[in-house]
C-alpha cells in the first residue's frame, strides 16, 4: 500500500539517491547532487510559508517525491515531482495521489497559482502534467520569484482552485 506523508530530514539521502537516479541514468542529465542545493535543505527550501514536501512510501521505503516552494505573492513552485520506474502509470497511481495532495493542499492555503519548470526530456511528464490541467505557458509569464533550474526549458501553470486566469 502506497502511503503520501510530509517530509522528514531523516529521508534526505534517499530522497536525493531516487531523484538523481532518474534524473542521471533514465534521462542523461548533466546535473548533480551540488546542482541542487534544494535537496540538502528540503525543510527550509520546501516547508515554509505554503511549501510542503511529499514522499510516497511503499514498505517505508520512498518510491516518490513531490515538493511545493512558496514564491510569495499567492504563488507557489511544483519541483522534484519524481517517481521510480516500477511505480509510474495508472495503476499504482504514484503521481496522481502525488499530484492531488499537492493540489489540495495548494488549495487549502488559497494559493493562485502553482508554477513549474521541466526539461524537454520529460514527454510524459508533459503530458501528465497537460492531462491534469496544466497549460504550458512561455518563461517570460513566471514570476520574477519563481526557482528555474538551469535544466528548466518549458514551463507549465495551474489555478489550483480552477482554471488558468488569462
Amino acid at each position: 500500500m502506497i502511503q503520501i506523508e510530509p517530509f522528514t530530514p531523516e529521508r534526505t539521502e534517499e530522497v536525493g539517491a531516487l531523484i538523481l537516479a532518474i534524473q542521471q541514468k533514465e534521462f542523461g542529465l548533466a546535473i548533480t547532487r551540488a546542482d541542487q542545493p534544494d535537496l540538502q535543505a528540503i525543510p527550509d527550501f520546501y516547508q515554509t510559508g505554503a511549501g510542503q514536501f511529499w514522499v510516497a512510501l511503499y514498505a517505508n521505503a520512498v518510491v516518490g517525491t513531490i515538493g511545493l516552494h512558496d514564491i510569495g505573492g499567492g504563488a507557489a513552485a511544483l519541483r522534484k515531482m519524481f517517481v521510480a520506474a516500477p511505480w509510474r502509470g495508472r495503476e499504482p497511481g504514484v503521481a496522481q495521489r502525488l499530484l492531488d495532495t499537492l493540489l489540495a493542499w495548494s488549495r487549502a492555503r488559497g494559493l493562485h497559482h502553482v508554477y513549474l519548470g521541466t526539461t524537454v526530456k520529460f514527454l510524459a511528464a508533459h503530458r501528465f502534467y497537460e492531462k491534469h490541467g496544466f497549460r504550458e505557458i512561455a518563461a517570460a509569464e513566471l514570476p520574477a520569484s519563481f526557482p528555474a533550474m538551469q535544466v528548466d526549458t518549458k514551463f507549465y501553470a495551474i489555478e489550483p482552485g480552477g482554471g488558468i486566469r488569462a
